[in-house]
């Protein structure tokens, strides 16, 4: 699945390229967009502003009108000039608009709708965010909050709560763990005031580290002993993820994983950095 920083830099792209840009043409394959459209046509609105909010991808128009997008576990938007090869099949396209000098192409997106403002307020997992981990506003405070609020979760399984903290996917989850030195079957009941104040810092830390021009497309994981930067292999980039059974990087003690949580997501940690 998307994390919250691939989301900030596709509607970084995406307001780049067609802000300002009125929409010449408009295609979907997913019905109800197809009904809203032809009863409130997209055909000459303005694009305003594309922007992110969690895992969520917002892009407004003039006239009040908002296309809500959640990508899940396979979705993208692409970006292409007029007649360009697109990078997926055809078969593959959700949603396509088109400016003239540019198309937002919208791949295997399951989440698409049409909303005014004051809808959005109403629609079920997007009213109910936390604090965004890359708005400029960003409210830590808020945040640390709001992970007290839940004493009985795990802290793996808070850190994907998205109505506690927004924009945190299974990578980070595990890589802010390890970073903090916390086991991530802790309890937050079990944390320290500064350890959760500390949480919130990473978190936020790591994600505004993977959307700077400098981070392209790889995960880059930071910790106040070093930044991993400048190899081409992702995993060389990470602390624990998905190195089941690798030496740890700081001690060299196996890294353990485990499914976690309802929906028994894999966790990754070193038993030494972080002991329960």
């Amino acid at each position: 699945m998307p994390e919250g920083d691939t989301i900030y830099r596709a509607a970084r792209a995406l307001h780049r390229g067609l802000a300002g840009q009125v929409v010449t043409g408009f295609e979907s394959v997913v019905p109800h967009l197809e009904r809203v459209n032809y009863d409130t046509p997209l055909v000459g609105r303005t694009v305003e502003s594309v922007e992110s909010s969690g895992k969520w991808l917002l892009m407004r128009f003039s006239g009040d009108l908002v296309l809500l997008s959640h990508m899940l576990m396979s979705g993208s938007w692409h970006i292409y000039r007029p007649g360009e090869t697109w990078q997926r099949p055809h078969h593959d396209m959700r949603v396509v608009v088109n400016t003239g000098k540019l198309l937002a192409v919208g791949f295997k997106i399951p989440v698409a709708e049409f909303h005014t403002e004051r809808s959005l307020l109403r629609r079920e997992g997007f009213n109910c965010l936390g604090p965004s981990l890359l708005t400029d506003d960003f409210d830590a405070a808020s945040a640390a909050n709001r992970l007290r609020s839940r004493p009985d979760l795990e802290v793996g399984v808070a850190l994907l709560s998205q109505s506690l903290m927004a924009g945190l996917g299974n990578v980070f989850k595990s890589e802010v763990c390890f970073v903090c030195r916390i086991n991530p079957f802790r309890l937050v009941s079990r944390l320290t005031a500064e350890e959760i104040d500390n949480v919130v810092s990473v978190s936020r830390k790591l994600m505004l580290a993977n959307v700077t021009a400098s981070s392209g497309d790889q995960i880059v994981t930071y910790t106040g002993f070093r930044r991993t930067t400048g190899r081409t292999d992702t995993s060389a980039r990470l602390w624990v993820y998905r190195r089941t059974g690798e030496p740890c990087r700081a001690c060299g003690t196996a890294i353990e994983s485990r499914k976690q949580g309802l929906d028994a997501r894999s966790t990754f940690w070193c038993p030494r950095c972080q002991p329960v």
